[in-house]
C-alpha cells in the first residue's frame, strides 16, 4: 500500500500536551472533560480546534499550532492552559500533569465515548483500561520523506536522554514503583506501542502497515502507537517517549532538545552522513534503564558498548546543540535543560514531596498542580 507523506516545512515544530483534571480538595481525578470541552467549544457541538478529548474523561489534550520556534509553540500552549482554567477554576477543578497520577485507580476512570476508543478498549481489555497515563508529543517537520526513517532511527540513540529528563511517574495506584518512569513500561503493553522497528526505507514502513492491516491488527497507520513514529498526515517525525510534564519550562526544554536533534540529523543527511544508530537490543536496554533509574541511569552510548551516565550525556548534548538552538530560536529553552537537572527531574521532586509529607500522595498531586500553575521554582 502507498502512504502519502504530507509536505511540511523543514524543522517546523508542534507540541501536544495531555493535562489531567483533578479535584481541588482531594487531588483525585474527576471525569469532567465533557463539561470543560463543551464550555470551550464554538457552540455548534464541535470541539475547540486546539483543546480536545483524550481516551479518558479525566483528560484534555492541548495541541499547539505549527510554529517555526519552540518558544512560540510553548506560548501557544500557555494561552490554551489559561483558556482551560477560565472554565475549570470556577468548577473547583485543578490542572495537573505527570506521567501517571500518584494514587488514582484505573477502574474508577470513565472512557470518552468514541468509536475509535471503544474499539481500542474492546480489543485490549484490561491492559487498555490500565492506560491511566499522560505524555508530551513533539512533532518536527521533515521536508523529504526519505529522511524520516533515518531520523527516527537516529532519535532512538537519544531515547534514554529524553525519557530520563521527562521522567515523572514514580507512583502507580498509590504505590511507589521504584521506577522513574512507570508510564514508559505501562504504555508499551498495547499491541503496537513501544519501540519502533528500525526500518530503512519508506517502502518498508508501507509494507509493515499493510501487513498489520491485512492481518487485522490495525485499521490504519494512526493505530501504530510507537514511542517515535512517522506522522504522515502532518509531514513530521513525532517523538512520544516523554512523560507528561508539569511546567512550561520542562515542556520548552524537551521540545527544544528534540527540535535541535532532528535538525542536526537532517543536516547530517544533507551531507550524506548517517545519524548514529544503536542495535535494537541496546535501544531496548537503554529504555529500561532510563525508566528504572531516571537521571541516574548508566546507558549504552555506542554500537561497541561504551557506557556513561545519562545526565552527563544530556549536559554534553546541550553544549553540542547550542549553535543549532541559536539558529532555531530556542537557546533559552535548550539552556533550561540544565536548570531542570540542577533543580531535580519531576520524579525526584515528587519523591521528595512525598517523603517530606509522611508519604502523602495527595500532597504530591497538590505540588504538581502548583507547579503547573506557578512554574518551576
Amino acid at each position: 500500500m502507498r502512504i502519502e507523506f504530507a509536505e511540511s516545512a523543514r524543522s517546523t515544530v508542534g507540541v501536544e500536551w495531555e493535562i489531567a483534571l483533578v479535584d481541588r480538595d482531594t487531588g483525585d481525578l474527576v471525569q469532567s472533560a465533557d463539561t470543560v470541552l463543551a464550555a470551550l467549544g464554538p457552540g455548534d457541538g464541535s470541539e475547540h480546534p486546539q483543546i480536545t478529548h483524550e481516551l479518558l474523561l479525566n483528560t484534555v489534550e492541548l495541541v499547539s499550532g505549527v510554529h517555526e520556534r519552540v518558544p512560540d509553540a510553548v506560548a501557544d500552549l500557555s494561552g490554551l492552559i489559561d483558556l482551560v482554567r477560565s472554565v475549570t477554576d470556577p468548577m473547583g477543578v485543578e490542572l495537573m500533569c505527570a506521567g501517571t497520577h500518584p494514587f488514582a485507580q484505573w477502574f474508577d476512570q470513565r472512557p470518552t465515548p468514541s468509536e475509535r476508543y471503544d474499539h481500542l478498549l474492546e480489543r485490549t481489555q484490561w491492559w487498555g483500561r490500565q492506560m491511566l497515563i499522560w505524555g508530551v508529543h513533539v512533532h518536527v517537520g521533515v521536508e523529504r520523506r526519505d529522511k524520516v526513517l533515518p531520523i527516527l532511527n537516529g532519535l532512538l540513540t537519544y531515547y534514554p536522554h529524553l525519557q530520563a529528563l521527562s521522567a515523572s511517574s514514580p507512583f502507580w495506584a498509590g504505590v511507589a514503583t521504584g521506577y522513574a518512569s512507570n508510564r514508559a513500561l505501562m504504555f508499551q503493553q498495547l499491541p503496537t506501542a513501544g519501540l519502533p522497528w528500525q526500518l530503512r526505507r519508506w517502502e518498508d514502513y508501507e509494507g509493515y502497515v499493510d501487513d498489520l492491516i491485512t492481518t487485522e491488527v490495525i485499521r490504519d497507520y494512526t493505530e501504530v502507537r510507537w514511542d517515535v513514529r512517522p506522522s504522515p498526515h502532518w509531514g513530521t517525525v513525532e517523538m512520544r517517549a516523554c512523560d507528561g510534564v508539569s511546567t512550561t519550562t520542562e515542556l520548552g526544554a524537551l521540545a527544544a532538545l528534540i527540535h535541535c536533534l532532528v535538525e542536526r540529523m537532517s543536516s547530517q543527511l544533507d551531507r550524506g552522513e548517517v545519524p548514529l544508530v544503536l542495535q535494537p537490543w541496546f535501544v531496548r536496554e537503554n529504555k529500561w534503564r532510563a525508566a528504572r533509574y531516571g537521571i541516574d541511569a548508566d546507558i549504552i552510548l555506542g554500537p561497541q558498548g561504551a557506557q556513561g551516565n545519562v545526565a552527563d550525556g544530556i549536559r554534553s548534548l546541550v553544549t553540542e546543540l547550542a549553535p543549532i538552538a541559536d539558529r532555531l530560536g530556542c537557546p533559552e529553552e535548550l539552556a533550561d535543560v540544565e536548570r531542570i537537572l540542577d533543580a531535580g527531574v519531576s520524579y525526584q521532586r515528587q519523591l521528595a514531596v512525598a517523603e517530606a509529607n509522611g508519604g502523602s500522595l495527595p500532597a504530591v498531586v497538590s505540588s504538581l498542580a502548583k507547579e503547573l500553575r506557578n512554574g518551576l521554582r
